[in-house]
């Protein structure tokens, strides 16, 4: 098999043009054995290895972590940076990444090395003063070729690295230009081995394409340890940040950010900086959606109009499109809210995405006070899964929503009937039931 070291793409036979990029002379072969003919593979000459008991192997302490000092950015690792893992925080161009690593390099106690790719000292040095960050442990170094990266690495042993980012590491080894797959995946599995043998941590920053995933080979995905997405309009100021994959520790954490001067700052209370401008309104309400082990309070705002052309519009940001169609036909047919000629609108307010089901009642009630122009008297959370019956489902964990709400001062709730309510020690005088549309 031949593959080309320019876009990694495969051929069955060796040509002086890759056909799929049409670079020249960039095909060699991969992972080819070559024998004698006749003979056997048992007489392949290799020394068997020693293998040792699992029960043998010492446990890593989950409680030795790097602490980065910043409440949202532990939550979502699980605690802090496990010693010895390789972590990738991807994101759009202007998102914030590079802010993001810098504010962890100044608050870490211990020694820091920060390799970019992108920046020059004298930049570097202004993003930390101007995030006011202790720089006297921090050292830079010139993006090197990888090789030379790791013998540094392994020769100065600082309890953190920074490469910023892994579309700019170049080899002295491969005759392939920086930010190809071939040399993204041969500079990670180089970084991954050096984290494994020396125990240093190493946090990669990395891009992504224009649909939203990690740039690079996806195995570059499968080689790290923790893979952490930076979310987020760069025209708003909240940021928003994942983990898709983590070894060691839960993926459905979530910490909010809000972009300043001064660089990222964690939000203690998102739910009430979610609701701190909202006004009563027709169409719009509040709903309670769960992430990982919190409850965000958003605001949800529908708008509908007549239509001015054959196809109605509509419109989602922050929710499903295609959801959003199917409660628009479920309103239409078993709420009779003649929605056939009618462009529909809905908003997030945030940046935040609702995900779960358990959004429906409150997208189909901002619909609703919208098409008749309504509006809740007080402050009211909806929580229900709509089904295409008209049905209002229960939703996991309603009873956080409501302590949440109710934390926040509002009293007032729409649930499902057949929603699992215990005693609560809050005042649910307000919470009404629902079973259909």
């Amino acid at each position: 098999m031949f593959v080309c070291t320019h876009c990694d793409s495969q051929s069955s036979k060796w040509s002086g043009r890759c056909l799929e990029c049409n670079k020249w002379g960039t095909l060699i072969e991969e992972g080819g054995v070559t024998r004698k003919s006749g003979s056997p593979l048992s007489s392949v000459n290799a020394k068997p290895a020693q293998s040792k008991p699992l029960k043998d192997v010492a446990r890593q302490n989950e409680t030795d972590r790097i602490s980065t000092h910043d409440p949202e950015i532990d939550r979502v690792l699980g605690g802090g940076i496990v010693k010895g893992s390789l972590v990738l925080l991807s994101g759009e161009p202007g998102i914030g990444k590079s802010t993001m690593v810098a504010a962890m390099a100044g608050s870490i106690k211990g020694d820091v090395l920060y390799i970019s790719g992108e920046e020059s000292p004298t930049q570097l040095a202004a993003r930390f003063e101007r995030l006011s960050k202790d720089i006297s442990a921090v050292n830079f170094l010139e993006p090197f070729p990888v090789e030379t990266l790791v013998a540094t690495i392994e020769k100065e042993k600082p309890i953190l690295v920074v490469v910023d980012s892994v579309q700019t590491l170049s080899s002295s080894e491969l005759d392939s230009t920086a930010g190809t797959p071939t040399l993204v995946r041969y500079a990670t599995a180089l970084l991954l081995d050096l984290a494994k043998r020396t125990n240093v941590s190493i946090l990669l920053v990395g891009q992504v394409t224009k649909d939203g995933t990690v740039a690079g080979p996806k195995t570059l995905e499968h080689l790290v340890d923790v893979v952490m997405n930076l979310e987020g309009d760069p025209v708003h100021s909240y940021r928003l940040l994942r983990a898709t994959k983590n070894r060691f520790g839960a993926t459905d954490e979530i910490g909010v950010f809000e972009m300043t001067e001064k660089g990222l700052l964690a939000v203690e209370n998102p739910s009430e900086r979610f609701l701190s401008e909202r006004s009563t309104t027709p169409g719009s309400v509040i709903a309670a959606t769960v992430e990982g082990s919190r409850v965000f309070l958003v605001e949800v705002q529908a708008l509908v109009e007549t239509a001015f052309y054959g196809t109605p519009v509509r419109r989602a940001s922050g929710f499903d499109q295609n959801r959003l169609q199917m409660l628009v036909a479920i309103l239409s047919k078993r709420g009779g809210l003649k929605l056939g000629d009618k462009d529909v609108f809905i908003n997030v307010i945030g940046g935040m995405s609702l995900n779960e089901p358990a959004a429906d009642l409150a997208i189909c009630a901002a619909i609703t006070g919208a098409f008749k122009n309504h509006a809740d008297s007080e402050a009211t959370v909806y929580v229900g899964e709509v089904g295409l019956g008209g049905e209002i489902r229960s939703a996991p964990l309603t009873e956080r929503r409501l302590i949440e709400a109710s934390r926040l001062g509002i009293a007032r709730a729409i649930v499902p009937a057949k929603a699992k309510i215990k005693k609560l020690n809050i005042d649910v005088k307000g919470v009404q039931t629902i079973s259909e549309i």
